[in-house]
């Protein structure tokens, strides 16, 4: 039978519950075990997909075309598996689908309440991940914090669940903070211990307790909130916060983690393999180069707003024996006269996703000076527009070259919403979401950097190429290097004689891992490390 493990928060929302949730998720993936992921977000959206990042963050895309929360890119990038529409649900998705049945009249006439109604919609939901993925645990983490108005038919329906199982196939987790006192030089249980009462006043008695701290925790601490929360001494879990993201698994197995889950669920499994986890945080600690990468975008006051870029690149650094120093460049703030002072001295260049008409001359600017300066540039969705745009208008000499999305009026709308293109999308609005095939051509560089003639990339976005504009560009010097398996779609382009100037309308960084690198980001990223030692051998 699949069990459930349900992680709270309490005292301060961002501790981390989501990284602790994905780091478990790799522990008992290391010992064998099929592990699924999903998060239950409070808020009354639908899905993030309409939020603003400055507010969320980026929007994560599944293969299957769900626009979820971002920390279903931890899951994905700790555990190493495949999430899907399952794995994501919010308060406004669970209300939707309730008062749409109760429109079909599949309620029969009853009251619809709370309990059972909105209950039931989200123990379906929490059950049917299990049952599509066929997993053996199912890690279900509760967004929010304990106490929040918005989290309690979340709270009540996995209690539920607990009670349907059974508490051998069901274990909650609790992360709360405990704060140092400076004036005392002294930790404080007293916070942690009101939150527990909090989720016992949902009905939820915590059976393991992680404490996240900056600071080393007293053996005392452990003790009294062993004693006071009612929790074994050995299910208090310290979780100190760390230089590197990915050492929070090897940190939480010290701790014996994964075996007190195992016990507390019954579940007979071997030690972890975490050999190949291992090589991976000693390489990430042990980089000797350096890179200077300069990321130029509209959302850049919140790093979250591009995590996963970031997150990629840093992958390609840990392969590649590399540091990957962000340079955070707000595209608002780049001028004609400001550009090439602001963007000198960088190794690379990326620009990343985004919507809306802010910020797109500073882009298009970042784009020009890598281009003109032979600089590694890698323009992901937005940023493969903003490289067709600034390569119509400077070097075809389309000098009002533009983006349909930015300027309706515009005369040469090289980027431009096709339906003859994309007959599968709807015009009313819609994007083109989740995982589309590609076929690179040959001898371009992204062969060289994917090895292979075929792929299989996550979108979303709604404006494409042009393709009225498609001879200009080619015979200007433009590659259309990858394009859809039916030739109508340019899914990438390039400047093939360039070590790196490539643009794709996907997120490649939605399949990067830490110890699976995306080819496309380490081949960015090696352009970058090799003009770096080409410019430091001509200095000598």
């Amino acid at each position: 039978m699949t069990k459930y493990i349900f992680v709270t928060g309490g005292v301060v929302s961002g501790l981390g519950k989501g990284i602790t949730a994905a780091s478990l998720g790799r522990l008992l993936k290391a010992r064998g075990l099929k592990v699924a992921a999903q998060k239950l977000d409070p808020y009354i959206n639908v899905d993030p997909g309409t939020m603003s990042p400055y507010q969320h963050g980026e929007v994560y895309v599944t293969e299957d075309g769900a626009e979820t929360d971002l920390d279903l890119g931890h899951y994905e990038r700790f555990i190493d598996e495949d999430l899907n529409r399952y794995s994501n649900l919010t308060t406004g998705k669970v209300y939707w689908n309730v008062l749409n049945k109760e429109r079909r009249g599949e309620y029969l006439g009853s009251t619809v309440q709370v309990i059972p109604h909105i209950t039931n919609e989200i123990k379906d939901f929490v059950y049917r991940v299990g049952k599509q993925t066929d997993a053996d645990v199912v890690i279900t983490e509760i967004g929010g914090t304990i106490g929040d108005i918005e989290s309690q038919p979340f709270l009540e329906a996995v209690r539920q669940i607990s009670l349907e199982v059974g508490s051998e196939n069901s274990l909650f987790i609790h992360v709360t903070l405990v704060p140092f006192l400076r004036g005392s030089d002294e930790h404080k249980s007293k916070p942690t211990q009101h939150s527990v009462k909090e989720l016992r006043g949902m009905g939820i008695n915590p059976d393991i307790i992680v404490l996240r701290c900056d600071e080393p925790l007293e053996d005392s601490i452990f003790k009294k909130i062993s004693l006071f929360c009612n929790v074994k001494p050995d299910c208090v879990i310290e979780n100190i916060t760390l230089p590197y993201l990915y050492e929070a698994p090897l940190m939480l197995e010290k701790a014996n983690f994964s075996s007190v889950v195992c016990r507390e669920l019954g579940i007979d499994a071997p030690e972890p393999d975490l050999a190949e986890w291992k090589d991976m945080v000693h390489r990430i600690k042990n980089r000797e180069k350096e890179v200077h990468i300069g990321l130029v975008g509209k959302y850049v006051q919140l790093h979250d707003a591009y995590l996963s870029v970031a997150e990629a690149m840093r992958h390609a650094g840990y392969t590649l024996n590399t540091h990957i120093r962000i340079h955070w460049i707000d595209s608002e703030t780049l001028t004609k006269e400001n550009y090439e002072e602001k963007l000198a001295g960088l190794d690379g260049i990326i620009v990343p996703g985004g919507f809306g008409g802010r910020g797109i001359e500073g882009m298009i600017l970042a784009a020009k000076y890598a281009r003109e300066n032979d600089i590694p540039y890698f323009g992901i969705c937005l940023g493969m527009q903003i490289a067709v745009i600034e390569y119509a208008r400077n070097v075809v000499g389309i000098a009002d070259a533009h983006s349909g999305e930015f300027d309706e009026l515009c005369k040469n709308k090289v980027i431009d919403f096709m339906p003859g293109q994309s007959d599968n999308v709807d015009k009313g609005g819609t994007l083109r979401l989740g995982a589309y095939p590609c076929v690179i051509s040959e001898g371009t560089t992204m062969e060289r950097c994917y090895g292979v003639k075929n792929i299989s990339e996550r979108h979303r976005h709604r404006y494409e190429f042009n393709n009225d504009y498609r001879e200009a560009l080619t015979s200007a010097g433009l590659t259309l290097s990858g394009l859809s398996p039916d030739g109508r779609l340019v899914e990438t382009v390039e400047l093939t004689d360039r070590d790196f100037y490539v643009g794709v309308q996907y997120h490649p960084e939605f399949k990067s891992r830490p110890n699976h690198a995306h080819p496309l980001f380490r081949g960015f990223i090696q352009a970058a490390v090799d003009k770096k030692i080409s410019e430091e051998q001509q200095q000598k």
